[in-house]
């Protein structure tokens, strides 16, 4: 059974929560992002300001699946990880 929309972000924020507050994370919990995000930018009901939010969040799932250092790369998205959690909450 697919997840519907509202599942999908509020997923996605606890992924993304998660990076933040633990300052680690995994490899497929990248390649869950990099899902949820692709299934999120072909949804019609998503908010043009999210889906500019989601690409960030695309980029950032992508450089961590290959990057060598997966938690320094997560440490140094700190700023932008408590931001596209802000900003998916101000127009979900």
């Amino acid at each position: 059974m697919p997840l519907q929309t509202q599942d999908q972000v509020s997923l996605l924020k606890d992924i993304l929560n998660n990076h933040q507050t633990d300052c680690c994370g995994s490899v497929a919990e990248c390649e869950q992002l990099e899902r949820l995000v692709k299934s999120l930018m072909v949804n019609t009901q998503i908010d043009q300001n999210v889906k500019s939010i989601l690409q960030e969040v695309y980029d950032y799932s992508q450089n961590g699946t290959y990057t060598a250092d997966l938690d320094q790369h997560i440490l140094s998205n700190q700023d932008n990880l408590s931001q596209w959690v802000n900003n998916i909450d101000s127009f979900s």
